[in-house]
């Protein structure tokens, strides 16, 4: 067992410079756990940084090798952990043993992922060798390769207290580009955060890393956050988070004298649009498929399907009533912390006032600070696009449906739509090809389009892209998730002329790694 400090994580030891505390609250019993934590200071926030900055010098010449030990490592120190790691989760988020465990696979799943691409690499680097003969002039030596940035500051998410967090995949992929990190721990799961950093610092000892390799701080202060983001020596953040406070974070990180690359995943409403002919074969499955999905993790999850379009016709009559069922009888759901279970409450109670919905149906609400209940509403298409508001993600068990009465109005939606990490379209193969020109126009919105599939579950391999136009992402052009996050924490760096001798190994003639040659 690992004694939780409730301390910060600098440069390999747990300190803390002041004597204010929190306490790590359990949702399910509306109580507190039995452990505190210091409230982190600037200057804790400081030396965290200087502590990434030393590090990052020696870290940075890492080999390739060395990384992938690195990371596998963690993910064995996060397996040791055992129940302990497993109890202090569910008791700090209500989530069942189940999703952890899952969730914990997951992480150390992308660790592993991660070193393997280090060891077994699929971008190539470009090549182009010197032409001294040419005329009219003689063509230099030049290899492209990527270097990576430096610090890097990875905010923790309260949904995720494993995949998302501490060695989640913003911090997998930052120390597999070559980065060190800073970790802001989320408050609503400190001890989980504390956890997964000794096994990080174990992994530092193991491996022989630079001790400011990875740094751990805990606060409930914004100034923290921004002391992090603003820090001179910081050169990117990760954050997965709310779209307000990464609307603050990304601006800060935009005014600095030099400004910074701000990856931010903020929200998204997974629009699922359901096709005439697909409604009038599959109208019950369709309906039961959608509450299952945004039941997963009570509605918490980045890519639960909270926006329903549809047009009225046959099977309209069947699938609203399925819906409205399956919802009658969700049972009452824990959120992950008070202050999302009041910030969904409020968002349903002023979407219940508003006259031009009209609920669908609503489950159990249960009575604990922390409880919530699922509940459905349904709105005229008109009525939706004449509301921006309707736009906005509800996080938490809660679908709109969005009626409409032809495909134009089905069309108007798809061009309305903001940013979104997801979509999906339901129709047969033949009324796909129909709807191609509405297929265009929701992918013009969205990171990924899904055909016939909900979009809980996110996929960590190659192809995947977990990002999207703004609001989903603040990079439309990255991906948090995958092999190819790793981009985020790298530029390009073209060497030219460079002697074979202080070549890096992927960039020589003949190197194992994947090259194109010119």
């Amino acid at each position: 067992m690992i004694e939780i400090t409730g301390k910060h994580l600098i440069d390999g030891q747990w300190v803390s410079s002041t004597a204010t505390s929190f306490e790590s609250a359990n949702p399910a019993t509306d109580g507190v756990n039995p452990w505190s934590f210091f409230d982190a200071s600037e200057t804790d926030a400081n030396d965290a940084v200087t502590s990434a900055n030393r590090a990052f010098r020696v870290y940075r010449r890492k080999s390739a090798a060395e990384r992938a030990e690195f990371l596998n490592t963690i993910a064995a120190e996060i397996e040791n952990l055992g129940e302990q790691l497993v109890e202090a989760a569910m008791s700090e988020t209500a989530l069942p043993q189940m999703r952890i465990e899952g969730e914990r696979g997951r992480t150390c799943g992308q660790l592993r992922a991660f070193a393997n691409n280090l060891l077994n690499p699929i971008s190539p680097v470009f090549i182009d060798h010197a032409q001294p003969e040419r005329q009219p002039l003689p063509k230099g030596d030049s290899r492209l390769t990527n270097v990576p940035l430096g610090p890097v500051v990875v905010f923790g998410a309260s949904n995720f207290p494993l995949a998302f967090s501490t060695a989640g995949g913003d911090t997998a992929s930052a120390l597999a580009a070559g980065c060190s990190v800073i970790v802001k721990g989320h408050p609503a799961h400190p001890a989980t955060t504390e956890l997964v950093a000794h096994a990080i610092n174990r992994a530092i000892e193991k491996c022989n890393m630079p001790s400011g390799v990875f740094n751990m701080v805990q606060s409930t202060t914004p100034q923290v956050a921004q002391c992090l983001v603003q820090h001179p020596q910081v050169k990117a953040v990760g954050f997965t988070g709310s779209q307000k406070v990464g609307d603050i974070l990304n601006k800060l990180a935009q005014e600095r004298p030099v400004p910074i690359p701000f990856f931010g995943e903020l929200g998204s409403t997974n629009p699922q649009f359901v096709l005439p002919q697909k409604l009038a074969s599959d109208a019950q499955a369709l309906a039961n498929n959608q509450v299952a999905s945004m039941l997963m993790g009570h509605g918490q999850f980045c890519t639960s399907p909270g926006l329903v379009i549809i047009q009225r016709g046959e099977g309209f009559d069947g699938y609203m009533t399925a819906l409205g069922d399956a919802i009658s009888n969700a049972p009452a759901g824990t959120m992950l912390t008070k202050g999302i279970a009041q910030t969904y409450n409020s968002q349903v109670d002023k979407l219940s006032s508003n006259p031009a919905l009209s609920i669908i149906a609503s489950g159990d609400a249960g009575n604990g600070g922390c409880q919530s209940g699922a509940i459905a509403f349904s709105v005229s298409a008109s009525d939706f696009i004449a509301q921006p508001e309707l736009h906005e993600e509800v996080f938490g068990p809660c679908a709109l449906v969005v009626v409409c009465d032809n495909d134009e109005q089905m069309n108007e939606i798809a061009l309305s739509l903001s940013g979104q990490l997801t979509a999906s379209v339901f129709g047969t193969d033949d009324e796909l090809l129909d709807y191609i020109d509405l297929v265009d126009d929701i992918a013009q919105s969205v990171g990924r389009l899904m055909f016939n599939q909900l979009p809980t579950g996110v996929e960590v391999c190659h192809s995947m892209q977990h990002g999207g136009p703004y609001p989903a992402s603040t990079a439309p052009q990255t991906t948090s998730v995958g092999s190819q996050a790793i981009h985020r924490f790298t530029r390009p760096l073209c060497l030219q002329n460079m002697p074979v001798s202080i070549q890096p190994e992927e960039i020589k003639d003949g190197s194992s790694h994947p090259q194109v040659i010119v």
